[in-house]
Order: structure tokens, then C-alpha cells, then sequence
């Protein structure tokens, strides 16, 4: 039996490591008539470089599960006649879109935010010197060359953030899942258990993508439950859809709880507009529902009462998706 741990990745360390340069080398001419000829031994070639690229595929991570190091090319050493080794072949790493990259040697990190953007990670080393480039008026037979200089060469931190339209968030069984499916094509998996969803699934509505992040319980920020591996796919959504069960008596405590989870994570999150929605409604007295969403307006105007059962409230709630 496969775990659900193992179907998504969206954070893993790699090792790079860039191309050593090839060496260069002691050669001699051998011209017709001419015991000795001068030098003639060519430079090596530079070693390969790494690259990354985004893609479009958040799945892509989880081909990196069983391969952790990856090295470019040797550049190729020099050879006579002053011919130069060639380059060494790059290596180009693929990740998705949305992913922060931070070298672990120098504290450096790098985000690829945009379908095929591609940044160079590490450089490949210097090919070595020949005999020839020794030459001179007090030396006319040089016996020296110098060898290729090894690429550089580090460790890679490899997190994923999604960039996505509306993050919909909430503690588990709040109905976020069944939310996404409603409002779009996607297929994310409902149940009537806490962590149903084991990673974040996407849906496209009317051009806006929508992210179910899995769900956030109290102490998710140090690192309790699921929902600490997920929050960092909510810092770069443009929006929240934040969904609260009609079935938990206090509709107030639910919502701080995971805003409190979201602020001890990060703050700028705070900032984002938000929308609420009370789910499973078909569970409720008018009256209690009544009650429940009076309470929440007290928090904000944006409060919408939601059942997948009734097409027309999704369909009224989708409609102010798309215009907001």
C-alpha cells in the first residue's frame, strides 16, 4: 500500500552539482622536415552548467523521489593542433511553477513564477590551459598545462507555493473540497473523516484557478496536523474562500482559529481579501442558520450561506467569484 505522503511532493532537498572544466594538454606540431614543432596542445572545455526551468505540472516534484543528486556535463579535455575540448552538456532540472529554490551554502534563493522561466543554479568550472598558452620568447617548449577547475557545487531546498486566484481554506470537514468540485471540473476527495484531502487540488472557474488547501487545525503554525505543510500554498493566493461546517456550534471560534494559524505563519496573509462561507446548510434550521450567519456578518459583509445540494446558492456564490 502506497501512503498518501508519497503521492505529492512539494518540498525536497537536492544535490548539484555543475561540470568540471576539461584539462588542458601538452601537444607538439609535427611538421614534414621539422624534428621538433612548437607547442600546439588546445585548452579544455568548460564544464556544463544547471539550470532550472518551470513548467506548468505540481506534480513534477514526486519524479525527484528516487533521484537526489544530479551533475552536468565534464567539459571535454583539449586535444592538438590548438583544438579546444568541448563544452560539457548542461543539466536543465525541471520544477513547477510557483517554486522557491534556496542554496544551502550560500543562503541564496530564487523563485520561478512564470511557464518556462529558467534561471542558471550553478556554474560549470573553467576548462584548463594547453602548452601552447605557455609560449613565449623564454619559453619555446613548454612542458606545462593546467587542469580543468571543478564546477560549483551545492545543495538545493526545493518548496513549492502555489500561484493560484482563491485559496479555500478551513478546518477539516468544513466542506472545501466539495466546494472546489461544485464550482468546477475537479475531483477532489470528499469524506466524512478530519484530513480527507491529502493534498492541494486545483479547479479552473471561468479562468479564475481555484486551490483546496488541506485542512488547518489549532497549532498548524508549529507544526501540528497537516495543515503545516500546506500554508505556505496560501501566501501567494490573490484571495480567500474561508469555509465553516453549519455543523460546529460556534461558527466564531472556528473562523479565529484558523486566522490565528494563518497570522503565526505569516502575517501579509492577513491582508487578503476574504470571503465566508457557511457550508452544509442543508443540516440547519432556518432559524439557526439565521443565527449562525448573523453572527459571521458581524466580521465581515461577505458571508454566504452554501450548500452543494442547492445549485443556486453555488451558482449566486460562483457568480460573486467572478465579479470581486
Amino acid at each position: 500500500m502506497v501512503e498518501w505522503w508519497h503521492m505529492f511532493i512539494d518540498e525536497l532537498t537536492l544535490h548539484l552539482k555543475a561540470g568540471r572544466g576539461g584539462d588542458g594538454v601538452v601537444r607538439w606540431r609535427h611538421e614534414k622536415g621539422k624534428e621538433y614543432g612548437g607547442p600546439s596542445g588546445g585548452n579544455g572545455g568548460k564544464g556544463g552548467d544547471v539550470y532550472a526551468l518551470a513548467v506548468r505540472d505540481i506534480g513534477i516534484l514526486s519524479s525527484y523521489r528516487n533521484i537526489k543528486e544530479f551533475e552536468a556535463g565534464r567539459g571535454e579535455d583539449g586535444a592538438k593542433d590548438l583544438k579546444q575540448g568541448g563544452v560539457g552538456k548542461d543539466v536543465l532540472i525541471k520544477l513547477p511553477v510557483g517554486s522557491r529554490l534556496t542554496n544551502l551554502t550560500t543562503g541564496h534563493s530564487f523563485e520561478l513564477l512564470k511557464d518556462g522561466e529558467k534561471i542558471l543554479l550553478l556554474r560549470g568550472g573553467r576548462g584548463g590551459l594547453g602548452n601552447e598558452h605557455f609560449k613565449g620568447s623564454t619559453n619555446i617548449r613548454p612542458q606545462e598545462s593546467t587542469p580543468g577547475v571543478s564546477g560549483e557545487e551545492a545543495d538545493f531546498h526545493i518548496e513549492l507555493l502555489l500561484v493560484v486566484d482563491i485559496g479555500i481554506i478551513g478546518l477539516p470537514n468544513a466542506g472545501k473540497s466539495s466546494l472546489l468540485n461544485s464550482l468546477t471540473s475537479a475531483h477532489s476527495k470528499v469524506g466524512d473523516f478530519p484530513f480527507t484531502t491529502f493534498e492541494p487540488a486545483l479547479g479552473d472557474f471561468y479562468g479564475l484557478i481555484l486551490a483546496d488547501i488541506p485542512g488547518l487545525i489549532e497549532g498548524a503554525a508549529e507544526g501540528r496536523g497537516l495543515g503545516h505543510k500546506f500554508l505556505r500554498h496560501i501566501e501567494r493566493t490573490k484571495a480567500l474562500v474561508h469555509c465553516i461546517s453549519s455543523e460546529i456550534d460556534d461558527p466564531i471560534k472556528a473562523y479565529r482559529v484558523v486566522r490565528n494559524e494563518l497570522e503565526l505563519y505569516n502575517k501579509d496573509i492577513m491582508g487578503k481579501p476574504e470571503f465566508i462561507v457557511l457550508t452544509k446548510t442543508d443540516t440547519l434550521s432556518k432559524g439557526e442558520q439565521e443565527r449562525k450567519l448573523k453572527l459571521l456578518k458581524k466580521i465581515t459583509k461577505y458571508v454566504f450561506p452554501i450548500s452543494i445540494l442547492d445549485d443556486k446558492l453555488v451558482k449566486e456564490f460562483g457568480d460573486v467569484l467572478t465579479k470581486n
